[in-house]
């Protein structure tokens, strides 16, 4: 049965095989990020070809794969916070992938969306059981440093997206693009059932707990009174608007404004986004682990200060009219943009008790992708049709910026709200669980 756990003399593990985990994760976050993205160096030519509005492919990049992905995350992450993490994934790859490569075989609108709606389903298995896995392999002290290189998985993954995808639309078709990213998940799904150990609950922290896990009532009632966790699902889901958004429609936006061809957009902005989002991602965690070693509270501080950052930088990347100036301020746009992944990550885990991590983390991505993801990459498809009168080509210039601003403003403002009360929450998540919670080593 998935739902048995391993006992603790079971997780006896070397730091090199955490980080082999922390790897293979790693690359799992990478394939769930480059089929889920390539959707967006490929927009214009499926709209052309399936002769669709920006509203509907707003749809397809937004609440078609968004709205099972956060509906199935949490009965997924329960089902995770008692079962195998790692068979969750890897089931959940196998099936992201499968319908990856059932996108290039759509012959209509219909049959996309219902293929990027399996997708959806398939991703929800991804990131709950892999932050909770982690935060089993590494403890509270390296965890924002080890979520935040896990956390690079998206920036490698929209890099590799925008590239194959670019190469792939401009030589050969966006069909064939989502079959050469598809199929190399199903052989990583094999690799991480085999390969990937299950350690107990709290093992990075010596602690293990021998209750049930709670109800998702008592869960929701937990988190819910913490409000630093309230005020960090606030914030993240508002400075995804920015990030989201950006991703999903700046090559579409560099293909209006600026007539680039598909290949150019996928490298330029691969580069840009990719290599500055992981350098991003992991300076944010690394300074975060420094910093917080003398007030938990900067791993808020830190995320308010990039927040506040971000959303100018993409002015100049929006309003320069050479594309070559535009693309190098896209650079630090993306670094900045990417810095509070690590402390998110590291929070919300940190926020929780050991058998509601991975639901704590579902709760999140919930709330995140359904503003983000759903609802403001919608409202820039919209956003562009009713400016498209007023602003032709240029419409999505003012749709992108709207998005920065108003999401970057409300992140700053959440983040600093969350940490007023972040280190007695963190305490409170370390006292006596509501089951009974006793040192790991005494069961051994």
């Amino acid at each position: 049965m998935i739902s048995k756990e391993p006992s603790p003399t079971e997780n006896s593990t070397s730091l090199a095989y955490a980080y082999y985990v922390l790897a293979v994760l790693c690359l799992v976050y990478v394939f769930n990020f480059i089929d889920r993205q390539i959707l967006a160096i490929l927009l214009e030519s499926i709209k052309k070809d399936l002769d669709v509005s920006d509203t509907a492919m707003g749809f397809l990049t937004g609440p078609a794969f968004v709205v099972f992905y956060i509906c199935l995350g949490i009965p997924i992450a329960r089902w995770a916070d008692r079962g195998s993490r790692r068979t969750i994934i890897a089931i959940g790859l196998g099936l992201w992938s499968a319908m990856t490569v059932a996108c290039g075989l759509a012959q209509n609108f219909v049959q996309l969306a219902a293929s990027r709606i399996g997708v959806g389903i398939g991703e929800a298995a991804g990131s709950p059981p892999a932050h909770s896995l982690i935060s089993d392999y590494f403890p509270p002290e390296r965890r924002a440093s080890a979520l935040a290189i896990y956390g690079t998985g998206i920036y490698i993954g929209i890099f590799l997206g925008y590239c194959v995808g670019g190469y792939m639309d401009d030589w050969f078709s966006w069909r064939t693009a989502f079959f050469v990213v598809g199929a190399p998940g199903l052989l990583l799904a094999i690799l991480v059932r085999f390969t990937v150990r299950e350690p107990a609950r709290g093992h990075s922290e010596g602690i293990s707990n021998s209750a049930e896990p709670e109800s998702l009532k008592t869960v929701l009632c937990y988190l819910a009174t913490k409000r630093s966790f309230v005020f960090l699902v606030l914030a993240t889901a508002f400075q995804s608007i920015c990030g989201y958004g950006f991703a999903s429609w700046v090559p579409t936006f560099l293909r209006r404004v600026h007539e680039l061809p598909s290949a150019e957009i996928g490298l330029s902005v691969g580069l840009a986004a990719g290599l500055g989002g992981a350098i991003g991602s992991s300076l944010g965690g690394f300074l975060t682990d420094h910093l917080a070693r003398r007030d938990v509270r900067w791993n808020m501080y830190l995320s308010a200060i990039v927040s506040t950052i971000t959303a100018p930088l993409a002015i100049p990347f929006l309003f320069f009219e050479n594309p070559n100036v535009a693309l190098w301020c896209y650079f630090p746009f993306s670094v900045f943009g990417a810095m509070y992944l690590g402390p998110m990550f590291a929070m919300t885990q940190g926020l929780a008790r050991l058998h509601m991590r991975a639901l704590a983390s579902a709760i999140l991505l919930f709330v995140v992708n359904m503003v983000g993801l759903g609802i403001g990459t919608q409202a820039i498809g919209i956003t562009n049709d009713l400016l498209q009168e007023r602003y032709g080509i240029v419409a999505i210039r003012y749709s992108l910026l709207g998005a920065a601003l108003v999401g970057g403003a409300l992140a700053t403002i959440f983040f600093l709200l969350a940490s007023r009360t972040l280190a007695q929450d963190l305490d409170a998540a370390k006292e006596a669980p509501l089951g009974t919670e006793t040192p790991a080593a005494a069961q051994v």
